[in-house]
């Protein structure tokens, strides 16, 4: 498969999950948020080509800062807790992108939705 190819197998993951994920730089710049974080952080959307610290409190900033140096400082440093938000009864994660070579070239912020799911287990009607 191509590397081409594995990128719109990604990139359709990443789009159809229901959670808020936003992709940054080292740079802490937004390179790609999918519809749910389009429509999750409405009042500041797009994000993408923006800096974190201009839609970021510095306390919040601070704390992303630091969870990156700890990614660099040792390749199992893969994911930090960040919160629970309340009002949505969510959970907010950063995690490391690493490549082949365990190098960190970035990182991304993602929710993970704490309401259990009512639906019919395999439900395909």
């Amino acid at each position: 498969m191509s590397d081409i190819e594995l990128s719109e197998f990604f990139k359709g993951i990443i789009d159809y999950e229901e959670g808020p994920i936003v992709i940054c730089s080292l740079d802490y710049r937004v390179i790609y948020e999918n519809p749910a974080a389009l429509h999750f952080y409405t009042s500041v959307s797009p994000l993408t080509g923006k800096l974190l610290s201009t839609v970021m409190d510095e306390e919040m900033m601070s704390k992303v800062v630091m969870s990156v140096e700890w990614f660099k400082e040792d390749k199992k440093n893969n994911k930090v807790f960040a919160l629970h938000d309340k009002k949505n009864n969510m959970d907010m994660y950063i995690l490391a992108i690493r490549n082949s070579q365990s190098k960190l070239i970035g990182f991304y912020g993602r929710h993970e939705n704490r309401n259990p799911d009512n639906g019919k287990e395999f439900d395909l009607d």
